[in-house]
């Protein structure tokens, strides 16, 4: 059969064995009922959940005349921006809820909560937040983004029991009311985003951050294949439940879950340690897709230029192995322990120098000084994360942190962990690819010819993944959940 992937801005094609499996989210199997997707309908969901909200009083309760109000808002990396997304329709509804009660527009801040992400550029609040938020709140001040590195504006919260540094954002910590606008939406890291992960990572400090995304916690065996059941996860609840000890008030949180093309299943409000689960519950019908009937020698799929993290991800050679390696996070479960990869990317040396300013020079670190895997770069995080010209460009050119770039090798050791071959096809500057430790060929037939003689056999299972990372993940699955590679007890899926 042929089949097209994502290769650069357009597409690659493969012929591959008639017997070839194919998985597209959302159309392979469908997702859940959504919500109506008119404005109405939503607002009035919304409006709901937030006046019912789970283990804690209704936002209209807690507002009033005075009141200070903070909205920590998910940057543009996730969630949709269609004019009925959640972050455009929870804003309002908590809005009109909370002037109901006498709250003044004045007192009200809107805050992206992009953690070591790109602070928010100008047109990317306008995508997020919609024409008429922006113009509401943009011209008097009251729309900025998380600052990491903001000493004035952060709040040291000490250790927590389990030793964790947490460090917070002040506008949060000072105001009387902060609302989570969250997405419960399948994540490699920690199995969803929303609720405590939104604050553990979106408001706090590369030192908070590194409690969690680095090597000890990555690479254990609870962190793969995702799941909720992680140290991980438990350092994001920690950390957000640290926080809310902290500041003497729970965190409102307002999370929906979403389906592939980012539309609402069910809106849920309240506290996050008893919302999380219940989230979770529904989510997981979307989420771990219990599909597969034999486990994968081959997969195949397909990288574009420009995806989640932004224009040059498809290239950078870093980013691409943290790509790689949340497929295997994903879909651990219905891998074969021989698994190889095949996976299209122009790979051209285009690194995109102002978003990622610092992995260049990351990249060739890798390449010298007794480095054998991407887990030997972890002693240098410090040194990058308070090297000041790039935590600048982070403050004020709208740059990654240089801590997330240690985040992302931590992640990317994964897919070498897990899978006995990488193949990148089409590369047009193969030595990038191979200074990663991947292989490289020209086309899908010769990756696929080379991987049967060295690693899967002559029939191999081979699955493929068009649309990877052009529509919304899932987390794949055995049929049989006692099939499942890695199961862990008590997990709805086994593992």
């Amino acid at each position: 059969m042929k089949l097209d992937f994502e290769y650069g801005n357009g597409l690659m094609s493969a012929q591959l064995p008639d017997s070839t499996d194919i998985f597209i989210p959302g159309e392979t199997v469908a997702d859940p009922p959504c919500l109506p997707q008119d404005w109405d309908s939503l607002y009035q969901a919304t409006l709901d959940s937030i006046r019912h909200p789970i283990g804690m009083e209704p936002l209209g309760q807690l507002a009033g005349p005075g009141k200070a109000v903070v909205f920590v808002i998910p940057d543009i990396v996730k969630g949709g921006n269609q004019p009925t997304s959640h972050r455009k329709v929870a804003i309002r509804a908590c809005l009109d809820e909370l002037y109901a009660q006498g709250v003044e527009k004045k007192d009200v801040l809107l805050l992206f909560s992009n953690g070591l992400h790109p602070r928010a550029t100008v047109p990317e609040m306008k995508t997020i937040l919609g024409q008429e938020l922006f113009d509401e709140f943009y011209p008097s001040g009251q729309i900025t983004s998380h600052d990491s590195e903001d000493y004035e504006h952060l709040v040291d919260l000490g250790f927590t029991p389990q030793g964790d540094h947490v460090i917070m954002n002040k506008y949060v910590y000072d105001a009387d009311i902060a609302i989570l606008i969250g997405h419960t939406q399948g994540n490699p890291y920690g199995g969803y985003s929303g609720g405590y992960k939104h604050c553990a990572t979106g408001i706090s400090h590369w030192r908070s951050i590194s409690a969690h995304h680095v090597p000890q916690v990555m690479h254990r065996q609870d962190f793969v294949p995702v799941s909720t059941s992680s140290v991980m996860r438990d350092k994001f609840d920690q950390q957000g439940m640290w926080m809310e000890e902290k500041m003497g008030k729970k965190f409102f949180c307002c999370d929906a879950v979403l389906d592939t093309k980012s539309r609402q299943i069910v809106i849920h409000s309240g506290y996050a340690k008893e919302m999380q689960p219940i989230s979770w519950k529904i989510a997981d019908q979307r989420t771990y897709v219990h599909w597969a009937e034999k486990k994968y020698d081959v997969v195949v799929f397909g990288m574009p230029v420009n995806f989640h993290y932004g224009d040059g991800m498809g290239t950078n050679p870093i980013q691409m192995m943290q790509a790689l390696s949340a497929q295997v996070i994903r879909h651990k479960r219905v891998l074969s322990d021989r698994c190889v990869f095949i996976v299209s990317s122009v790979c051209d040396g285009y690194f995109h120098d102002q978003r990622w300013p610092y992995l260049r020079e990351l990249y060739e670190m890798f390449q010298h000084d007794y480095m054998n895997t991407l887990a030997d770069m972890n002693r240098y995080g410090e040194y990058f994360a308070t090297k000041e010209e790039y935590i600048r460009q982070y403050r004020f050119a709208n740059a990654f942190h240089p801590f997330h770039g240690f985040s992302m090798m931590s992640c990317g050791h994964i897919a070498e962990m897990n899978t006995s071959a990488i193949y990148i096809v089409g590369a047009r500057e193969p030595g990038l690819a191979r200074g990663m430790g991947l292989k490289t060929r020209a086309t899908f037939e010769e990756a696929l010819e080379d991987a049967m003689k060295k690693y899967v056999g002559p029939n191999p299972n081979i699955l493929a993944l068009p649309k990877t990372f052009t529509t919304t993940s899932v987390h794949l699955c055995m049929k049989d959940p006692s099939q499942n590679s890695a199961p862990i007890a008590g997990h709805p899926c086994g593992g």
